[in-house]
This record gives C-alpha cells, sequence and structure tokens, in this order.
C-alpha cells in the first residue's frame, strides 16, 4: 500500500531472475539476462517518474506532510485533469506493459525463456509475468482519464496491442524450431487475452482475465517443465531431434496431452474457461475484439496439437530415443497436481470466481460506471401489480 515500497520490491525482483538466467542458463544465458534487465529497468525509470508525479501533484493539506500511501493518491488522482492522468497511464503502462510483455515489447520474453533454467522459466511464466497484468488492474485502470476521446483512444491502443499479440504470438509460434521458444511465444499470445479482458472494462473480461492469469502459470508453468523432462534425458530442446516418444514413455505422453488441451483452450479443462469468459467480456463491447481473439484460439490449437504431433506420434525417428526412461516419481509428483488443477478449475470454477466476484465489481464500478447503467437499462420493466377494487 505504500507506493515507494512498491516500487523498491518491484526492481528487487529482477535481481534473483537475472542471476537465475545469468549463473544457470543455457548458451546465450547473459546476453538473455542483461536484455531482461535492461528492459524491464526501462520500463521502471519510467514507471518511477510517474510515482513521483503522484507524490507532487497530489494535494495535500496546509501542515500536512505528503505521502506515498496508494489509496490517497489513487484516489487524489481522480480530481486530476484528463491530460494529467493521460500521462500518468503511460508512465505506468510502459513498466507494466514491458512486464506482461506486450507486443511490441515483447522481445526480450523468448530469449529470458529459452536460455533460463527450467525453474527460472517456470518462476517466469507462473509468477513475473503476472506482476504486469496485476499493475494494470491495480494502477493503470484507476488512472484512466474519466472520458471522451482521450479516454477511448487510450482503450483502443491497448486493445489493438493485446489483440496482434495474441494473433502475432501464435503465428510466430508455428515457425519455432525450439520447443522451448515456441512455448514462450505462446505467452505472449496468452498474456494478449489478459490485457484484452482487463480493458474491456467489463465484468466478464476482468474476472476472465484473473482467472486466465493463473490458468496460464499452471498450464505453461507445466509446459516448461515438460520440456525440461525431456531436456534433462537428451540435452536439446529442437523439435526435430524428437519424435515418436509416445511409445517409450506413454505416461509423459498422456500428461503432455492434457496441459497441452489445457494450454489451448479445451471444454473441461481450465483454459477454456478463462478464454471464453475474456471473449464473452469482449464481445460485449466489440464483436470484432471477439472475432479477433477467437482466431487466436484457433492458431493455439493449430501450433500446440502440431507441436505434440511431431514430438509424440509417429515411428520413433532416431535410435537414441527408443529407450527414453519414462516418467520418475519426483516429475509425476511435480506434474499430477498441476494436471488436477487444470480439471478442477475447467470442470468446476465457481470457487474461483466467488474469490474474484466482488472486487471485480468494484473495479468496474469504478473505472467503467456506465456499464452498469447500460446493463440496468436493458431489462424489462418490472411488471407493477394493478389493484383490482373490490365490488
Amino acid at each position: 500500500l505504500d507506493f515507494f515500497l512498491f516500487y523498491v520490491f518491484w526492481e528487487v525482483m529482477l535481481v534473483p531472475m537475472y542471476f537465475l538466467i545469468g549463473v544457470w542458463g543455457s548458451d546465450r544465458r547473459l546476453y538473455a539476462a542483461i536484455k531482461f534487465f535492461l528492459y524491464t529497468l526501462a520500463g521502471s525509470v519510467v514507471m518511477l517518474l510517474g510515482i513521483l508525479a503522484l507524490y507532487f501533484y497530489a494535494p495535500v493539506e496546509p501542515g500536512a506532510t505528503r505521502t506515498f500511501d496508494v489509496p490517497t493518491l489513487l484516489a487524489a488522482a481522480q480530481h486530476f485533469s484528463d491530460s494529467l492522468k493521460f500521462w500518468l497511464f503511460w508512465g505506468f503502462f510502459f513498466a507494466f506493459a514491458i512486464k506482461v510483455p506486450m507486443f511490441p515489447f515483447h522481445t526480450w520474453l523468448p530469449d529470458a525463456h529459452t536460455e533460463a533454467p527450467t525453474a527460472g522459466s517456470v518462476i517466469l511464466a507462473g509468477v513475473l509475468l503476472k506482476m504486469g497484468t496485476y499493475g494494470f488492474i491495480r494502477f493503470s485502470l484507476p488512472l484512466l482519464p474519466a472520458g471522451g476521446a482521450m479516454r477511448s483512444n487510450i482503450i483502443r491502443i491497448v486493445i489493438v496491442l493485446s489483440l496482434i499479440a495474441i494473433v502475432y504470438g501464435a503465428l510466430v509460434c508455428l515457425m519455432q524450431k525450439d520447443m522451448k521458444r515456441l512455448i514462450a511465444y505462446s505467452s505472449v499470445s496468452h498474456l494478449g487475452f489478459c490485457t484484452l479482458g482487463i480493458f474491456a472494462l467489463t465484468p466478464n473480461g476482468l474476472a476472465g482475465s484473473v482467472l486466465q492469469q493463473i490458468n496460464h502459470g499452471i498450464s505453461t508453468g507445466a509446459l516448461f517443465l515438460i520440456v525440461g523432462v525431456l531436456y534433462e534425458r537428451r540435452h536439446t530442446r529442437l523439435i526435430s531431434e524428437f519424435g515418436g516418444l509416445a511409445t517409450p514413455m506413454p505416461n509423459f505422453a498422456a500428461i503432455y496431452l492434457i496441459i497441452s488441451l489445457s494450454s489451448l483452450g479445451m471444454p473441461l479443462l481450465n483454459g477454456f474457461i478463462g478464454e471464453f469468459t475474456i471473449l464473452q467480456g469482449a464481445f460485449q463491447v466489440s464483436k470484432a475484439w471477439a472475432a479477433w481473439g477467437t482466431l487466436g484460439v484457433i492458431l493455439g490449437a493449430a501450433y500446440l496439437l502440431w507441436l505434440y504431433q511431431r514430438v509424440m506420434f509417429g515411428p520413433v525417428t532416431l535410435p537414441v530415443n527408443e529407450h527414453l526412461p519414462d516418467l520418475n516419481f519426483r516429475e509425476m509428483t511435480t506434474l499430477v497436481p498441476l494436471v488436477f488443477m487444470a480439471f478442477w478449475i475447467g470442470i468446476y470454477p465457481k470457487p474461483f470466481f466467488s474469490l474474484i466476484e466482488k472486487p471485480v465489481q468494484k473495479i468496474v464500478e469504478q473505472v467503467n460506471p456506465n456499464f452498469y447503467r447500460m446493463e440496468r437499462a436493458k431489462l424489462p420493466p418490472a411488471v407493477v401489480p394493478v389493484a383490482v377494487e373490490a365490488k
């Protein structure tokens, strides 16, 4: 609840990730670590300027001291002019967009994911990227200008960038030869859905986005663990080095299939719930947004199923793969809970939506109050009972 502390820990978070990639990563680990550090630091410096602007522009009672208290400053920001809120929004936006990462700030992510050790990739996908979407919900939405052309232009720009990320990320996945790089680009596509849901500014879009952030951590984290299992056995991530692995590794094939279906949004698995709710929320605002988002779902199925088919099906292409050991106990105990979570959210997401419901409603009432008014206006008028006079 303190902007200064938030900024300090936002920066400190980079340090362990830098060492995870730079010390324990693959061949180009230093390049990836420095690129990751510089990108995220550049965004953070702009955010620092935004925090200082909030601090100095917030009105202060005579005799009172200035504060970095988050609720106080965000409440004060509601009374700023739209032009000041416009600049504040973009100041915070760059830090969060780089962290997510949104197109065109995404280029550090494939390098960081590819060069990071398996544990680093899982932390990056499951925790670090969500700091960006958290920042959008926590800080960027309250700083949106109140209305008019300025507000609609901001939302249009962010939505267009989100839709480009969804489609472009999926298309680039189809061209990858490295399994880990493919999954890294899939993160760009999946997190495009999260930002689409946030800036649709509807309850469904926002709730779906929060749930999809959890889903992405489960599904993509599990996919990185799966690539880690193969890398540990063969010390390569090239798709061409595998083929027909379902024969020597049947348990691995079963879990990999479930996680792939979860990531592409198969009904009864977690990805479907998140993507469906986001698209529902986007459809309430614009049918075109939902249509472009749906294209991303189709392309997601294409690259994930094609990857699975090339790695797992057909005859065993290389003799070295014929006797690869199946999942051991440690690997099973790591992956099975993620499979359980994928089914739980896919079959019974109500506990998660119940937790999200009230905060989402509060945020939408604050940043898009017209939504509830318009929804109430669509309801049929209540039938007023007419008293019948007794004769």
